[in-house]
């Protein structure tokens, strides 16, 4: 019998212990991976303390995240020109835009840890326990997979413009993404698309930030 705040902490070493087979490192809340596409990483999301039935629920689930290595180096450089120290590669983060929306609900939706009624005292229900940790192994493999995959050659990309609704966050890193394509009519069209979305001043200075990025690089590869 253990409290559902140990009861977690023990989950999250299994998570680790999980992830590791799939070349993730690390330590709760987050485990990483660097690739040769960039930086896929899985954490632990935000825990939350709801009430019911005058008993606390803790609920926590798995994050991912993939960082392209073009979307990295678009960061470095930015810094440099910021007088800002460089950010190693195991810490990239960022867009921020694709995550576990194409996993099955069943894999996202929050694990729930209920005190157990039957027990004097505050101890985790050993049902829920169990729940998770049979679970455990199939939400590792798809966010550990789902972040990996997103770094393959132009998925990241792919993703972004497969979305009816791209705004200017989206547009910004489609033009990065596209720029190590070098010059081309898809990388007009997306510095012309992030222009259009910008509606005020600080917009447009990192729009034209992003499009100097792009342009720089283009020059340093050769045409598609």
């Amino acid at each position: 019998m253990v409290s559902p705040d140990t009861a977690v902490r023990r989950l999250l070493h299994e998570i680790g212990k999980a992830l590791e087979p799939y070349g993730f490192h690390g330590n709760e809340p987050t485990w990483t991976r660097v690739a040769p596409g960039g930086v896929a990483s899985v954490g632990r999301s935000r825990v939350s303390r709801t009430w019911t039935d005058g008993q606390q629920v803790l609920g926590f689930g798995l994050t991912m995240n993939a960082t392209p290595t073009a979307w990295w180096e678009y960061c470095n450089w930015r810094n440099l020109r910021l007088g800002l120290p460089p950010i190693p590669v195991e810490a990239a983060t960022g867009p921020d835009l694709i995550g576990t929306e194409s996993l099955p609900d069943e894999l996202t939706e929050p694990w729930t840890l209920r005190l157990d009624p039957a027990q004097a005292g505050r101890h985790a229900l050993q049902s829920d326990i169990d729940t998770i940790r049979a679970e455990l192994p199939r939400r590792v493999h798809a966010y550990a997979r789902r972040a990996l995959r997103l770094l393959e050659p132009d998925t990241y990309l792919d993703e972004l413009l497969a979305r009816p609704d791209r705004q200017t966050t989206a547009w910004a890193a489609i033009v990065v993404l596209l720029a190590d394509h070098g010059p081309g009519p898809r990388l007009d069209d997306a510095i012309g698309q992030l222009r259009q979305c910008v509606s005020d001043q600080d917009g447009s200075a990192y729009a034209e930030d992003v499009i100097t990025y792009a342009r720089t690089r283009v020059d340093q590869r050769p045409v598609a």
